[in-house]
């Protein structure tokens, strides 16, 4: 994170804090992150206006102090947040009192279930065209629905028929092959 040296005494006081002997330390997505039983439980960071801990099952702690937000209203599920300003708002024994809750959690298994979408297809020219041609409907079911839904997305957000036809066009030879859209991008 590029602004957490602004906040580097600040950190090492969190670090210190959550560095429980029950947690073991991985590095993940470029910070430091307490596990428990290969579980993410918590991690901490610096940003522009605030430095922060987050709890990756925060959802389900009581939030006895009021202090846990949502990073992101209405995409973020379980993680919870605990944003602070100042080196005088990190009170130790609250955080402890957050820490072993979410051990807690972690112990009995609690977490949100992953949505599973329904992959189907939305009425519009995909429909169309997999409903016209057995091959291409076939090559187009041996993907991976993560695959279908990439493809449908892309050719969805078309706003023009005509543009919606020529994506068509091009991801068609791409499925016979059975390749993903993005592929090209992944290790």
């Amino acid at each position: 994170m590029q602004n957490e040296l602004n906040w580097e005494p600040e950190l090492k006081k969190l670090r210190a804090i959550i560095a429980l002997p029950e947690f073991k330390i991985a590095t993940k997505w470029g910070a430091e992150v307490f596990t428990f039983n290969g579980k993410n439980v918590v991690s901490y960071g610096g940003f522009k206006n605030h430095f922060a801990l987050w709890f990756y099952n925060g959802v389900f702690l009581k939030d006895t102090y009021q202090v846990l937000v949502t990073a992101s209203e209405g995409k973020t599920k379980s993680l919870r947040q605990w944003r602070f300003t100042s080196m005088d708002e990190i009170q130790e024994d609250k955080i402890f009192a957050y820490l072993h809750e979410a051990i807690e959690i972690e112990r009995n298994g609690l977490k949100i279930p992953a949505e599973r979408k329904i992959d189907l297809l939305n009425e519009g020219i995909l429909k169309t065209a997999l409903a016209s041609d057995q091959l291409f409907y076939n090559c187009f079911n041996k993907l991976t629905p993560g695959k279908r839904r990439e493809y449908q997305d892309y050719i969805d957000s078309a706003k023009q028929e005509q543009t919606k036809q020529s994506r068509l066009e091009k991801i068609k030879p791409m499925v016979m092959q059975g390749i993903g859209l993005n592929d090209k991008y992944k290790k």
